[in-house]
């Protein structure tokens, strides 16, 4: 059987469409128990949701003497990030899952000088949370790493070499030395780029060129009393007879007079210098 084509529109009365608004529900809170398992509510990151949280939280902007908006329909609460799947009994929940995972302690590590001992390099990342089309944040690929300039080791001309080339990058005052890169994309390139600065400036600071050997004293960082007129000043002084043995110079009297030029005249120094002066040449 066929169906027979009707090309005349018959009008019908349109019928109007009924909207049935279904009943709302009353809140969580007002069925939660007083010893509820607050992580099977609030498991993981959520926004905020007022049915589900039995606290009388208000926040929001009003005018002088009026009370902060409810948590009820309340955006200023909805938009910001949460901490309500991170309470106590959710954390020590976690750390017990895991904990079969751990591995005990290591021995010899028990406080922070032995901690700085054996593992002497520290590095610092940042992670960032932020509200972007993109996960990557543009300063998270920043890798900062740090180590005291006692822990590494060195001879008089490495030394000298070494803090010449790392150049602004070494605190005198807290002997610490930091690099700081972020010109590769990732995390881990700037890592691996900033333990081959390290290694590089180190292993270079023992490279003795030829030229070195005609450095002058005017091109040293630090006057060293050995290698100076002043020791040979003070020997003729204490041997300026040339009779019995030579007599050198104390050491206490080179540290006073390194003190002096290295770190300039005040009053600590002067006095030293003056003590070690009237010891070396025995005047009362």
């Amino acid at each position: 059987e066929f169906r027979v084509l009707n090309l005349r529109t018959i009008k019908q009365q349109a019928r109007r469409r009924e909207f049935k608004k279904e009943a709302v529900q009353p809140p969580r809170t007002g069925r939660m128990a007083v010893d509820q398992d607050w992580t099977a509510v609030w498991s993981g990151p959520r926004s905020f949701h007022p049915a589900s949280v039995p606290l009388p939280l208000r926040q929001g902007f009003t005018e002088r003497g009026a009370a902060a908006p409810s948590k009820y329909a309340n955006a200023e609460l909805m938009k910001i990030p949460n901490f309500l799947h991170l309470t106590p009994p959710a954390v020590r929940q976690q750390c017990e899952a895991i904990k079969k995972f751990c591995t005990p302690w290591p021995k010899g590590l028990e406080n922070e000088t032995k901690w700085k001992r054996h593992f002497p390099v520290e590095v610092v990342t940042t992670d960032y949370c932020h509200s972007l089309p993109t996960i990557r944040h543009p300063d998270a690929r920043r890798v900062s790493l740090t180590l005291k300039l006692s822990d590494l080791q060195f001879d008089t001309h490495a030394k000298d070499k070494f803090l010449r080339l790392v150049g602004e990058r070494y605190n005198q005052e807290t002997d610490t030395l930091t690099f700081v890169t972020d010109r590769c994309p990732t995390r881990k390139q700037n890592y691996d780029y900033a333990m081959y600065l390290l290694t590089a400036c180190y292993h270079e600071s023992f490279v003795k060129e030829p030229w070195e050997d005609s450095k002058s004293e005017a091109d040293m960082e630090v006057y060293f009393f050995e290698r100076n007129q002043s020791k040979l000043s003070a020997e003729a002084i204490l041997n300026w007879n040339g009779k019995g043995e030579k007599v050198a110079p104390s050491a206490e009297y080179a540290t006073s007079v390194e003190q002096l030029i290295n770190e300039g005249e005040n009053e600590y120094n002067i006095a030293k210098y003056k003590e070690e002066v009237l010891k070396m040449l025995k005047i009362a």
